[in-house]
């Protein structure tokens, strides 16, 4: 028993040192062994084992005490009664070792997943925030472009402005020009008219002398 105890201790300390310190892909060996152990009727058997060697603990305790208290009440300890004693300690403490080295071994594997999910997540989260960042440097480049565009399509439209008011300002000119012309050409043919009753008189007053000379004669 007390042997086997001593190859028990010295696998879960082996273990467990794997665990803490990385040493090549040892650590991952480690892990993965710690998972088989934890899957399937794993569980089940380690409890079982583990409620086996609490009961043989408490079984030495109370041999322990025992013999403590019947060397107390005889005065001396029989040479019996100390090497029973002493193979009870001793399987007590492997006992104890062995229990709190499993409970350490199933902390540290417990914390090392933990801590590989995290990293896995720190890993994923650190892509999702670059992916984030090259997204916000495509938007500025868009809106820097967007930005230029519109700055451009505002000169464009600042050049159609001026056009138009050029436009408009030569129109206005060319109505006042084309509103004189026409004044003027009212006021010609207004001439024109007087002229034409001015002339058609003169003939009247022609046709009258003509008559007058030719009564004379």
């Amino acid at each position: 028993m007390i042997q086997l105890l001593f190859l028990v201790l010295f696998a879960e300390g082996a273990v467990a040192l794997l665990l803490m310190v990385k040493i090549g892909p040892l650590r991952e060996l480690a892990m993965r062994g710690v998972d088989q152990v934890k899957t399937g009727k794993g569980p089940a058997t380690v409890k079982t084992l583990a409620c086996t060697l609490t009961v043989i603990l408490m079984s030495d305790v109370a041999s322990i005490l025992k013999i403590q208290n019947r060397g107390l009440k005889v005065g001396t300890v029989s040479p019996m009664d100390q090497v029973l004693w002493r193979t009870h300690l001793l399987e007590a403490s492997l006992i104890g070792y062995t229990l709190f080295l499993a409970f350490v071994i199933d902390r540290l594997h417990h914390y090392l997943r933990k801590l590989i999910t995290l990293r896995k997540t720190s890993s994923t989260s650190r892509e999702e925030v670059e992916k984030l960042q090259m997204e916000n440097r495509s938007l500025r480049e868009k809106e820097d472009k967007s930005s230029s565009e519109m700055k451009k399509l505002q000169r464009e439209i600042a050049k159609l402005n001026e056009s138009m008011k050029k436009l408009k300002s030569e129109t206005e000119e060319h109505e006042r020009k084309a509103s004189v012309a026409e004044a003027h050409v009212n006021a010609l043919q207004k001439q024109s008219e007087e002229l034409l009753l001015e002339y058609d008189r003169l003939l009247e007053d022609n046709q009258i002398l003509q008559t007058q000379l030719l009564s004379r004669g």
